[in-house]
């Protein structure tokens, strides 16, 4: 008779508690790990140690999850990282390539691709665009970055910690933000553009 392993008890366990999993011998589990109702999980997911996941979530495929709240009506991924200390607040999204590590995400905020944030607090209602980074660490410590609710940040930008990005405010795209930003206000670094006209290069 075939012994079943750890992996395969947790993967009956969560199927009879109505997780939905395709491919569900590509996922993994721990031991502590806590689902809620109507969650679907995607081929090749890992979900490591201190995992809890509310209700109504979507994980896609190629996610890590480590020591991470997951509230209600989220999605995560694909390939999204969610390392210790994260929490994903009601709405929230946290796409592919979007790695999270000690922030917390506010209700309904949006971090769709290809960002890192770290050491934050987001609050609701957020647009990061593509690109983004929190520049937390200053090769002594780690600082924090504070962004209020409703702020769109512009895709690839760089924002300096410790900085406070204040409510309602915009980030322009491509800027390096060193210094707080008041709310409902246009923040932007950007150099000229320089167009040379009918230009030839050297031969």
């Amino acid at each position: 008779m075939k012994q079943i392993n750890l992996q395969d008890k947790l993967r009956i366990k969560f199927k009879k508690k109505g997780v939905k999993m395709i491919a569900s011998e590509t996922v993994f589990f721990s031991k502590d790990t806590i689902i809620g109702k109507n969650v679907t999980i995607d081929p090749y997911v890992v979900i490591g140690k201190k995992v809890k996941i509310s209700n109504n979530v979507r994980v896609y495929s190629f996610s890590h999850l480590e020591n991470t709240k997951v509230e209600n009506n989220v999605t995560v991924g694909p390939y999204a990282r969610l390392r210790p200390g994260s929490v994903l607040k009601t709405g929230s999204r946290v796409g592919n390539f979007v790695e999270v590590k000690k922030s917390t995400i506010g209700k309904g905020s949006k971090i769709n691709h290809l960002s890192y944030i770290g050491d934050s607090q987001i609050g609701k209602k957020v647009n990061i665009g593509a690109g983004t980074i929190t520049c937390n660490y200053d090769g002594i410590k780690k600082n924090k970055t504070k962004i209020k609710d409703k702020v769109f940040v512009g895709s690839n930008s760089s924002l300096v910690a410790p900085i406070t990005i204040g409510e309602k405010s915009i980030i322009g795209a491509g800027s390096v933000i060193t210094k707080n930003v008041k709310k409902k206000s246009l923040a932007l670094t950007r150099s000229n553009q320089i167009t040379v006209s009918n230009y030839k290069r050297k031969k």
